[in-house]
């Protein structure tokens, strides 16, 4: 995997078990891997390479800049967009000024990731709280409340075909959750990106359904085999 054809793997200097099961798996098939600490500097050894990033968004989102590369990642707002069979519930694109009162309890997250942290919200009080700041036209996905999720499972995916799918959270059937993404992808693919990772959840009421999706560029491996998903990871970075 070396030579200017095959990518060098951009990686932040301080990493966890998963970077390092990345790391392991790449250099083991003779991939070059560079940890970046000052990342936001431009190394011009890099400049005529092609790359590969891997890491947090703001890591990732920086070197895009300076390498002058594309990441591939997913429309947030497709999952407002799906019919109900898939997600299970109600998930509507709103504005944060929209909201109200009534709306409680509810499930908010930002379409602009990490800008505030999604979660449950028993009160409009509770919310406002968390986006005290925030443009009252910046954009939110808001979702009915599922409970209990009894699993949660991450798909990397790539021109359609899961490369592997792991339990993450609780335990269901995945051959179950296999079938239930190939009913989607087949259904969906033309709307997400080549390599896209797809996250669901298991409720014993409703079965499996979609909750999210990811880039690969930037999503934890989440008991994920680093070999199976390793062309996801790499391809998500186009040059």
């Amino acid at each position: 995997m070396t030579g200017k054809n095959f990518p060098i793997l951009l990686i932040p200097e301080k990493t966890d078990i998963e970077f390092e099961d990345v790391f392991a798996t790449w250099t083991r098939g003779g991939g070059e891997i560079r940890r970046l600490g000052k990342y936001w500097i431009r190394d011009e050894e890099l400049s005529d390479r092609k790359i590969a990033i891997y890491g947090n968004q703001a890591f990732a989102f920086v070197l895009a800049q300076i390498y002058g590369v594309e990441l591939l990642s997913p429309d947030d707002t497709l999952i407002a967009r799906l019919d109900a069979k898939w997600t299970k519930r109600n998930v509507q694109l709103r504005q944060i000024g929209d909201v109200t009162a009534t709306d409680f309890p509810v499930f908010i997250k930002p379409v602009i990731p990490k800008i505030f942290v999604a979660g449950v919200f028993d009160t409009l009080a509770a919310f406002r709280a968390v986006v005290q700041g925030l443009a009252a036209d910046e954009q939110i996905l808001v979702s009915s409340v599922v409970h209990p999720i009894a699993a949660e499972a991450r798909a990397f995916i790539m021109n359609g075909e899961v490369k592997d799918i792991a339990l993450y959270e609780g335990s269901a059937s995945l051959d179950e959750g296999r079938r239930f993404l190939a009913g989607f992808l087949g259904e969906y693919q033309q709307y997400l990106p080549a390599v896209v990772v797809v996250d669901i959840a298991y409720n014993e009421q409703t079965g499996w359904f979609v909750l999210e999706f990811n880039a690969c560029w930037g999503a934890g491996l989440n008991n994920c085999s680093a070999e199976k998903v390793m062309d996801c990871i790499i391809n998500a970075t186009i040059n």
